[in-house]
């Protein structure tokens, strides 16, 4: 399967949710539960909402990172959604300016 398929597929919030149990990953699933309900939405919706937030607005180092990762998984698709949710986690990067206004 394509990049892109299963991009177009994990966009789907039926599938994504059917995925995040398929990670096996308690401690994940903890976490976008968590943070699906701070947004008010289903941790399906969280999980379709992060693989578009990463196609969106990764950077070229996250997505190299996600492809490696994807060539040597068994299940490709899985690995995609686990960096893609894991990215969607990550707290907001603050500025590197400081406030004295340079």
């Amino acid at each position: 399967m394509l990049l892109g398929d299963i991009i177009a597929h994990l966009d789907d919030e039926a599938v994504a949710a059917e995925a995040l149990v398929q990670l096996n990953d308690l401690v994940l699933l903890g976490r976008v539960r968590e943070a699906s309900s701070q947004a008010g939405v289903a941790p399906g919706a969280f999980a379709a909402r992060a693989v578009r937030l990463f196609s969106d607005g990764a950077a070229d180092e996250d997505w190299i990172t996600m492809l490696g990762i994807m060539g040597q998984s068994a299940e490709p698709g899985l690995a995609c959604l686990r960096r893609m949710v894991e990215f969607a986690l990550r707290p907001p990067e603050r500025s590197q300016t400081c406030e004295h206004g340079h």
